[in-house]
């Protein structure tokens, strides 16, 4: 019985795995199979390869942190108990994508597992005031650093690296040499070229911060429970991972590369750049973290800095000027144009934020990333708390 038990267990962790390939594939290379720079194939076997990296280096941290520190006493992931959380993260993923909306996968395995520890009695409220603090602050972080970029540092930014996409891809197959290489086509200019190429780079960043924060969503309540050691579940992880990568996947890449194309090339950067790199030291400290969250906050303190450039800082504690705030601030620029500094630029360049956030769609996002994991917590609290067969 405990054979068959812990197959479905494995089965789910997969299905959680493969749901995280599919949802984490689109936002890192998106954009670059976006701008034809590489296939969906190879966007795939990129996102496979840096996440497993990812999760075999310090992803490991945070698995350690959800499966053995999150509760005070491990003898709680019994082989039913984590098979149901991990059926409640993955109720979770679903619920997200049903609505259009990426659930946090970090925040419901939390939750999940939070819920199994209350009802148990063994949760350790420690390390959850921890993981909680740094939710809270990480996003914060990530929004004030892109404010600062944003307002001081974006313009020098895009004249640097702004550019016009020239149509087609970017490389062709030479075949006269005696093994076929890709190489740059006539119509792709040096300037497209290091533009696009910093894109993949970027990509792999966040594949591989990925890595290091979600294989743990996956894997944590088996390797807890004691049924499965580390190093297999991380592979098993990472193989359901990438078979994701290269089936639903492809249908995030098409909408996320023809939406985020639109976004300003240094504006991505910036953001991903930001947001990869706090969900990196997150992860090293053992902190699931939430990529999607953070990078919001990322966009918005980018747009909020470029449109607070008409407004000094002196001005803005007097409350002299009301800067409207927009993204498409971040568009405002062209590149290789001077801008005048800061204080001097006129206000009518900022569009109002009428122009760009939907209230709507806002609320939406907002709500199920914050309803999604509060329910994988009362239902996880619920079905341990109540259900006999789990024996708490």
């Amino acid at each position: 019985m405990s054979t068959v038990l812990l197959l479905v267990g494995v089965l789910v962790a997969v299905f959680v795995g493969y749901n995280i390939g599919g949802a984490t594939t689109g936002p890192a290379f998106g954009p670059a199979v976006g701008a034809d720079a590489i296939s969906k194939v190879s966007a795939g076997g990129l996102m496979t390869i840096f996440f497993f990296v990812g999760a075999w280096t310090i992803g490991r941290r945070v698995v350690d942190t959800l499966g053995t520190e999150l509760v005070t006493d491990t003898a709680v992931f019994t082989l039913e108990a984590s098979v149901a959380v991990l059926f409640f993260i993955g109720i979770a993923l679903f619920v997200g994508n049903f609505f259009g909306v990426p659930a946090s996968t970090s925040m419901t395995a939390v939750g999940s597992i939070a819920g199994l520890g209350l009802a148990a009695d063994e949760l350790n409220w420690a390390v959850m005031g921890e993981i909680a603090i740094w939710w809270i602050v990480s996003p914060f972080i990530g929004f004030w650093v892109s404010l600062i970029i944003g307002r001081y540092f974006y313009s020098s930014l895009n004249r640097v690296i702004a550019m016009e996409r020239s149509q087609g891809p970017l490389f062709e197959i030479d075949r006269s040499r005696p093994v076929p290489i890709p190489v740059p086509r006539d119509t792709t200019n040096r300037r497209e070229l290091v533009g696009v190429t910093m894109v993949i780079v970027i990509g792999c960043l966040m594949a591989y911060s990925s890595g290091t924060s979600n294989i743990a969503n996956a894997v944590a309540p088996l390797v807890g429970s004691g049924e499965l050691a580390m190093n297999p579940a991380i592979i098993i992880g990472c193989l359901a991972v990438g078979i994701g990568t290269f089936t639903i996947a492809r249908r995030t890449l098409e909408t996320m590369g023809n939406d985020l194309t639109e976004l300003p090339l240094p504006a991505a950067i910036v953001t991903a750049t930001v947001s990869a790199s706090l969900v990196i030291f997150l992860s090293a400290i053992g902190i699931p973290a939430s990529f999607v969250i953070i990078a919001t906050m990322c966009i918005i303190g980018l747009g909020w800095g470029r449109a607070t450039r008409p407004v000094t800082v002196a001005e803005a504690v007097r409350g002299e000027e009301t800067v409207s705030v927009s993204v498409d601030a971040l568009t405002a620029d062209e590149a290789g144009e001077e801008l005048p500094p800061i204080g001097e630029e006129e206000p009518e360049r900022i569009p109002s934020a009428a122009d760009l956030f939907d209230p709507a769609t806002t609320a939406r996002v907002v709500l199920m990333q914050n309803v999604v994991p509060l329910i994988a917590t009362i239902g996880a609290y619920a079905t341990f708390r109540f259900v006999p067969v789990f024996g708490l």
